[in-house]
C-alpha cells in the first residue's frame, strides 16, 4: 500500500463551492427561498375579518346614531309628523321655523337663558379652575387628593348631581334653608319652584361641576409650560403674578380657546339638571328642553320639535367652524 492510499483527504475549506474547470457545479442539497416581501401577507384571513369587524361596527354605529339622525332631523325640521307611520309625514316648508320665531312664548326665553348659562359658566368656574389649577401645579401636599375632590363631580352622572342639588334645595329639608332658618312654615325659600330663582341655583350645581372640569383642562395646560421660562422670569426679577400675567398665561392660548369651545359646548347642551329639576319649567326653559318636549309626549310634534334642533345645531355650527378652521391653519403653517 503507498503512502498516498493511506493518508485520509483533508477538506479544503470552500473547495466544494469552486465550480471545476469548464463546467458547472452539481447542484447540492435543496435550498428554501424566502418570499419576495411583496407578497408576504402580514394578516391572516381571520385577522382580516377581524380588524373589519372592530373597525366597521363602530363606523356604521357612528353613521346611523349620528350623521342619519343629524340629516334625518334637518329633513323633518320641514315637516309635520306626530311619529305614526310614515305615511302621515307632510311638507311645510318654512312653517316650523316661522312659528318658531313668532309664535312659540317660549323659545326667546331658552334662548335668553342657554346665553346666561354661558356667560355664567364664562364668568365663575372657569377662572375659579385656573386658581385651583395654579395652586395644584406648585405641588403642594396632597396634592393628587385635591385633583380627586374637585374633579369627581365631573365622573358623577349629571342626573346624580340633580337629585343631590334636589336635597340640599329642598324647602323644608333642604341644607341651605336649615342653615339660613328657612325651614318654617311660612319662611320657606322654594328654590327650585320659585321662577325668580331656579334658574341661578340650577347654574349653582352646573358651576360646581363646571369648576373641576376646567381645573383639569387648565392644569394640563401649566404640565407643558416650560421650567425655563420661570427660571428667566424669576431671574429678571418678576414675582409671583407677574410671572403668570406676562409669561405663563400667554402661553395657554391653545388651552384657552379649547376652555371657550368647551363652556359654549356645555352651555347649549345644557339638559340633565335642569330637567331633574323640574323639567325645564318656570323659568328654566332651554333649547335641549324644548326639542324634547316637542318631541316626547303623547302629542308629539317631531317635525317641530327637530326645527328647534336644527336651530340648536346652527348655533353649534357657529362656534365650531370658526374653531376648526383657525386649528387647521394652524396646522399647515406648522
Amino acid at each position: 500500500m503507498s503512502t498516498s492510499d493511506s493518508i485520509p483527504a483533508i477538506p479544503v475549506p470552500g473547495a466544494s463551492d469552486v465550480p471545476p474547470p469548464g463546467g458547472t457545479r452539481a447542484p447540492s442539497s435543496p435550498q428554501r427561498r424566502k418570499p419576495p416581501y411583496g407578497h408576504r401577507r402580514l394578516l391572516t384571513r381571520r385577522d382580516r375579518i377581524a380588524l373589519g369587524f372592530m373597525a366597521g361596527l363602530p363606523t356604521l354605529l357612528h353613521v346611523a346614531l349620528v350623521w342619519v339622525t343629524a340629516f334625518a332631523s334637518v329633513a323633518l325640521a320641514f315637516t309635520t309628523w306626530d311619529g305614526i307611520g310614515f305615511d302621515s309625514i307632510k311638507w311645510v316648508g318654512l312653517r316650523n321655523f316661522r312659528e318658531l320665531f313668532d309664535s312659540n312664548p317660549q323659545f326667546w326665553p331658552a334662548v335668553q337663558h342657554n346665553v346666561i348659562w354661558f356667560v355664567v359658566l364664562i364668568v365663575i368656574p372657569t377662572p375659579l379652575g385656573l386658581f385651583l389649577a395654579v395652586q395644584l401645579d406648585k405641588n403642594i401636599r396632597f396634592t393628587r387628593v385635591y385633583q380627586t375632590a374637585f374633579f369627581l363631580p365631573v365622573v358623577v352622572s349629571l342626573a346624580v348631581t340633580g337629585f343631590v342639588w334636589q336635597l340640599v334645595y329642598n324647602p323644608d329639608t333642604g341644607l341651605i334653608n336649615s342653615l339660613i332658618g328657612a325651614n318654617k312654615p311660612g319662611h320657606y325659600i322654594d328654590w327650585i319652584g320659585d321662577p325668580d330663582l331656579n334658574l341661578w341655583a340650577v347654574l349653582v350645581a352646573a358651576c360646581w361641576r363646571h369648576t373641576g372640569y376646567m381645573m383639569i383642562l387648565y392644569l394640563a395646560g401649566l404640565k407643558g409650560v416650560d421650567p425655563s421660562l420661570r427660571e428667566a422670569s424669576s431671574l429678571d426679577g418678576a414675582n409671583e403674578w407677574q410671572t403668570f400675567k406676562n409669561v405663563i398665561f400667554p402661553t395657554l392660548r391653545p388651552t384657552n380657546t379649547i376652555v371657550l369651545v368647551v363652556t359654549i359646548i356645555e352651555s347649549l347642551r345644557a339638559f340633565d339638571l335642569v330637567y331633574v329639576f323640574n323639567g325645564g319649567a318656570q323659568g328654566t326653559e332651554l333649547l335641549s328642553i324644548l326639542v324634547t318636549n316637542n318631541i316626547i309626549g303623547e302629542s308629539s310634534r317631531i317635525g317641530y320639535g327637530s326645527a328647534i334642533a336644527v336651530v340648536l345645531l346652527v348655533i353649534s355650527l357657529v362656534v365650531i367652524i370658526p374653531y376648526l378652521v383657525g386649528t387647521f391653519r394652524k396646522e399647515r403653517r406648522a
